[in-house]
């Protein structure tokens, strides 16, 4: 006999650090939202599942205050049911107004420090679609409603009557910790095999919100459509993703909330989350058209695979799982959450996605991207960063506040055919808002950076050639030899160039605090170069014969190419 009701609302689900005790708790979603001002961060499984929940929960949010106020008061220009859904939106309003309106709840929401009593208005009335059984189960649908959409063959109804299920997932491939398939054993899972299918029902539930971002394209199923397609990765999966952090899960929550839109936008959009779609045929419709969401709430709320969970005796779900069409990632730029790329061929944006061979490549290395240092038509900034430089233009943030961005990502294996997840990445930095967005002079603090950071980087070529050259003297691999020894380098400039990005202010004397940098990449890259030379050996010593363009030789040894590496070193650092 199945449990009658697991309510994401009232039912504990999400792990959060309280900042009172610094310990971990778990909260429903209407604790959350009264409590966030409490709450230091989002804290499961796993960060890229923290950034899935975090998503969905700025979909509650960006619905709720795109059409009440921080006093609980619909906005004048809406007319609203007893849904809390907008019926109607009066078009005398102009769209300046409007955004004016929004503006003013972004601000006294953020100076009061907490959410208003509409969140759980909200969601108390919209209960039944947060209920893990409930008649339209939250994130999946019911057995009948699955049927109707997938061809007969992969039905929960054949699968129950043959005994031959089909189109199923397992707990342990939802499971992105494990992400084992029927096809290969994860060798390293956090669980025995015993225990890999077993998940408490708030487990589930973040499990489910996850897979439903993150999802791979091992599966074949899909439901029926008159047009062909693939079954694509989830949303989430196929982003390079960055968001603000901040001192308490209220602020995160708060600098993510893009209330006013960063993508030019002539007109009042309603939100429109999932869960608010009048029937699933409507929601199904909607997605076989392929079109990239015009709102948020549906961006964030986006499914990958229409889900069926089949219970037994026990409580131990099956999952059945089918494609849905799935929009492209080209010039999707309502999403803020990401860096893009431009194809050069197009001139069309798409997401800049994190591979395997980028994973060690920390985000202040990749600042030019993050920002649009010289305004190029070729860049676009993230959403989010535009964002907060919108906060900062309007005097919503202070110009002295310390921006947190961070980004998490789950990287695939590669494998086209498959995708299942080989690693986790997370990385932040810290700067001040005055100095991220510093457009006073032309000798701007961004632009300034930038060109600390491709000398930084210039220092680290040189370093990755001389390790190279350190490995083909000891006639081994020099390729990975000095990609090893370039890592490690580069490990050793995160902490020291984070820090100093943290340090600057709007006041600073920039020639100052770069020849504060320069001074310490001095140090850190002498002290590598000397950690090298301390491991050599006689046949470092002795070196080899190399032939340079015109055939003529030359020997070669650890200390010719720690000559060359450091005058490098004193050539380019020693100038402005």
């Amino acid at each position: 006999m199945r449990m009658q009701t697991f309510n994401l609302t009232t039912d504990p689900w999400i792990v959060v650090i309280d900042a009172r005790t610094n310990q971990a708790v778990t909260v429903s979603l209407i604790e959350l939202f009264q409590n966030a001002q409490y709450y230091r961060r989002l804290a499961g499984d796993m960060r890229a599942q923290d950034l899935a929940i975090l998503r969905l929960l700025l979909a509650i949010l960006t619905t709720i205050y795109t059409r009440y106020g921080a006093d609980n008061q619909a906005y004048e220009w809406l007319t609203m049911n007893d849904m809390f859904e907008v019926e109607h939106v009066d078009e005398d309003y102009g769209i300046d107004e409007i955004y004016d309106d929004l503006k003013q709840t972004w601000a006294d929401l953020f100076a009061s420090g907490h959410f208003s009593t509409i969140v759980t208005d909200y969601l108390q009335c919209h209960a039944g679609q947060f209920d893990l059984f409930g008649d339209q189960p939250f994130y999946q649908v019911t057995a009948s409603a699955y049927d109707e959409f997938v061809p007969e063959a992969k039905s929960v109804a054949r699968s129950k009557r043959t005994g031959k299920p089909t189109g199923q997932v397992a707990v342990r491939q939802m499971n992105r910790r494990i992400s084992e398939s029927g096809n290969s054993v994860a060798l390293f899972a956090p669980k025995v095999d015993e225990t890999k299918n077993e998940l408490t029902l708030a487990e589930l539930v973040r499990w489910l919100i996850m897979y439903q971002n993150y999802t791979g394209v091992t599966d074949k199923t899909k439901i029926n459509s008159d047009e062909k397609f693939s079954n694509g990765a989830g949303w989430l999966y196929r982003l390079n993703p960055v968001y603000a952090s901040g001192r308490s899960l209220f602020e995160i929550l708060m600098l993510n909330l893009v209330l006013v839109p960063t993508v030019s936008d002539e007109q009042y959009i309603v939100q429109q989350p999932v869960w608010e779609y009048a029937t699933l045929t409507a929601y199904l419709q909607e997605r076989q058209r392929q079109q990239v969401p015009d709102n948020l709430a549906a961006l964030y709320t986006t499914w990958s695979r229409l889900l069926h969970l089949e219970w037994d005796d026990h409580q131990r779900p099956t999952i059945y799982s089918a494609g849905i069409p799935m929009f492209d990632t080209e010039d999707a730029l309502i999403e803020p959450m990401t860096l893009w790329r431009q194809d050069k061929k197009t001139s069309r944006f798409r997401p800049a996605v994190n591979g395997i061979k980028y994973m060690g490549k920390a985000m202040w290395r990749n600042f030019g991207q993050y920002v649009n240092v010289n305004r190029s038509d070729d860049i676009h900034e993230a959403g989010i960063v535009a964002w907060l430089h919108y906060l900062k233009t309007e005097g919503l943030v202070a110009d002295d506040r310390q921006l947190w961005l961070a980004s998490t990502a789950l990287i695939s294996d590669g494998n086209m055919s498959s995708q299942m997840p080989a690693t986790e990445v997370y990385d932040d930095m810290q700067i001040q808002a005055d100095v991220l967005f510093d457009e006073a002079t032309a000798d701007h603090w961004p632009v300034r950076i930038e060109e600390v950071i491709e000398l930084t980087q210039r220092i680290g070529d040189g370093y990755y050639h001389f390790a190279a050259t350190v490995g083909q003297i000891r006639n081994i691999d020099a390729k990975q030899f000095a990609q090893r020894h370039s890592a490690q380098f580069y490990a050793s400039l995160n902490r020291p160039f984070k820090d100093w990005l943290a340090s600057l202010t709007g006041n600073d004397d920039r020639d100052a605090k770069i020849k504060e940098w320069r001074q310490t990449l001095q140090q850190l890259t002498l002290q590598a170069s000397s950690v090298m030379m301390a491991t050599s050996s006689s046949r470092d010593v002795r070196g080899i014969v190399e032939r340079d363009k015109n055939n003529v030789p030359r020997q070669v040894n650890i200390f010719t190419a720690n000559d060359q590496f450091r005058r490098l070193v004193f050539t380019q650092l020693s100038g402005r």
